[in-house]
């Protein structure tokens, strides 16, 4: 074996771990802004180079997680989305979350880190698992109050929720839903996609009740979709 053939397993080990570092720094990359400001300064010398190789090993692992995960989600949904002829979209699980659930349902609820919510003409559910979904829970129409945008506190900044008030037996609670990506990289999903979410979960609350015949919630006006056109003609 000439020397060329020895060093490719090398080589390619070499690249295997540089795609996974850049994967682990892409899918991580929130994370690590936040940390990297905070870490001690290291000395050069064989002291940096461990802890470089640490924080590339850190990230690798973060990775894996983060991709693992997403692939869970995307097969729950396919799980889903073959049973329910509503939309599925993927929720981020939060303190206030599970503290809204828990009170309306009197019990505490085990939500995935990154669950599934299916709107449909029964009401909204709450999935977690992954190939084989398991109901967290469910509310139907009759007992959604109603449903807005706000804002809500995600680490150093904000993030999109949609704000879903539910009552039930003598209890009125909202519930702050994270609209999360399933792409790497992508916290929550924002803009344009976020609002049609909301219009569309309202239209099939609307719908619901005048087929049962009850109050329908207060009309109002369209939510704006602001372009990037828009925003440069307003500076």
């Amino acid at each position: 074996m000439n020397p060329a053939e020895r060093r490719l397993p090398l080589t390619l080990a070499v690249a295997a771990a540089a795609a996974l570092v850049v994967a682990g720094v892409a899918v991580s990359r929130t994370a690590l802004e936040r940390v990297v400001p905070t870490l001690p300064e290291v000395a050069e010398g064989p002291a940096a180079a461990v802890f470089l190789l640490a924080v590339a090993l850190l990230a690798a692992i973060a990775a894996c997680v983060r991709l693992a995960m997403l692939a869970r989600c995307r097969s729950r949904r396919r799980a889903l989305e073959g049973s329910f002829d509503g939309p599925v979209e993927c929720g981020v699980r939060h303190s206030e979350l599970d503290a809204g659930l828990a009170e309306l349902l009197g019990r505490e609820v085990h939500l995935s880190h990154r669950y599934s919510i299916v709107a449909d003409r029964a009401g909204l559910s709450f999935w977690s698992g992954g190939r084989k979904p398991r109901r967290a829970a469910r509310f139907a129409w009759r007992e959604v109050r109603s449903i807005r945008a706000d804002d809500l506190v995600a680490g150093s900044g904000t993030a999109p929720v949609v704000v879903v008030r539910v009552r039930r037996n003598g209890s009125s609670v909202a519930l702050p839903i994270i609209l999360g990506s399933e792409r790497p990289g992508i916290f929550a999903v924002t803009d344009a996609p976020f609002y049609a979410v909301i219009r569309s979960w309202k239209a099939l609350h609307r719908t619901a009740l005048e087929l049962e015949g009850l109050e329908l919630p207060p009309l109002t006006a369209p939510i704006p979709v602001i372009t990037p056109e828009m925003l440069a003609l307003a500076r």
